[in-house]
């Protein structure tokens, strides 16, 4: 299949190719758009599991000195040809990433593999020297709707909850700090996103043992009430549940963690992003709309779902924006989370949204 994508083409051939996963390609251009002018010394890229190439191409056609890694034979020679056939240099190998990443250094790390990322961890952390970007795929793990997988994959208890896209990128989150930590590196979240059926992060490095420190240090948990909806989060390592939840008494209540639970993107850097989308690439509007709410979005550790509140209090849902205003003019911060249209953040508690949002309809 011939593709034409970011201004790149290419042929497909008999790799894997998915063109759901263009909004992540477009995104990762932009953010290595946005890091080039933040780190100008940043020029060694490594798309770790290259499959068609289509990734790697896009990255060498923005200037970057690309390397396109696969395992496979017949993946390796396909992304040879898919660079000649935009007339671009860059060094494609026949590996294992996990053995290419042992033998030398990379300035940005492209982890994107068929599941779970756990795997690649190690090695990118251990050899990437400015940013690792990292998609998982695997959701039902991570959102804790495949529990014992999660436990076993990310070293962490996931739970599945209304806000499960905001689970997946936590917990995937935490994962990759402890395992950066073991290498003296401390990971920044300067950009992630959930859509759809994936998670995806870029992780700035910063290393040293006491940055390292600094990323566990914002690791915790949360408690979540099943029968009031009600969540709180603490911070630390050592879990303290809830025998029963503070607020309805109710004893149907989870724990999830350790979670990430600080910022999953820093507001200015996202803004730069904004600026690398190109107009004529095919998720730009798309793309636009995701940057846009996550700019604003607030830094709560999990959301709430405008539909499932309503549904709980036996209502029909007014409008985002409306519901929005009203929190707000009730005195809480409030803001549209970017995993879907209904999801928003606040401080209030559900007790205070419900009194806030029904007692301006009234």
């Amino acid at each position: 299949m011939r593709v034409r994508e970011g201004g790149v083409r290419i042929e497909t051939g008999e790799a894997f190719y998915n063109p759901d996963q263009e909004l992540n390609r477009d995104l990762t251009i932009a953010v290595l758009r946005a890091y080039r002018e933040r780190e100008p010394r940043a020029e060694r890229y490594l798309d770790a599991m290259s499959a068609s190439g289509i990734r790697g191409v896009r990255a060498a056609a923005d200037g970057w000195e690309a390397t396109l890694c696969d395992y496979k034979e017949a993946n390796a020679a396909l992304c040879r040809e898919n660079l000649e056939r935009n007339g671009l240099e860059g060094d494609v190998v026949n590996r294992d990433a996990n053995a290419l990443l042992h033998e030398g250094l990379f300035d940005v790390v492209d982890l994107d593999p068929y599941g779970t990322p756990i795997p690649f961890a190690d090695a990118a952390f251990a050899n990437a020297r400015n940013l690792v970007c990292v998609t998982a795929t695997d959701t039902a793990p991570l959102c804790g709707a495949h529990f014992e997988s999660g436990v076993r994959k990310y070293g962490a208890v996931p739970r599945k909850t209304d806000y499960h896209p905001e689970m997946g990128l936590r917990i995937l989150l935490s994962a990759l700090a402890r395992t950066a930590a073991r290498y003296d590196v401390g990971i920044v979240p300067i950009f992630s996103h959930v859509t759809r059926h994936y998670v995806r992060t870029y992780l700035d490095l910063e290393h040293s043992a006491t940055d390292g420190n600094e990323a566990i240090e914002q690791l915790g948990y949360l408690d979540h009430c099943e029968d009031c909806l009600h969540r709180e989060h603490s911070e630390g390592l050592i879990a303290d549940p809830w025998d029963a939840c503070p607020l309805c008494g109710s004893n149907r209540v989870l724990t999830a963690g350790p979670v990430w639970l600080g910022p999953i993107r820093d507001r200015a850097f996202t803004e730069r992003v904004g600026d690398g989308i190109d107009e004529g690439w095919g998720s730009a509007k798309r793309a636009r709309r995701l940057v846009d709410t996550l700019g604003g979005e607030l830094e709560y550790p999990t959301h709430y779902d405008q539909h499932r509140l309503c549904k709980e209090w036996g209502r029909p849902a007014e409008s985002m924006e409306e519901f929005l205003d009203a929190l707000r003019e009730a005195g809480f911060d409030a803001s549209r989370a970017h995993y879907h249209g209904t999801a928003f953040k606040t401080g209030a508690t559900v007790a205070e949204i419900r009194d806030a949002v029904v007692g301006a309809c009234e």
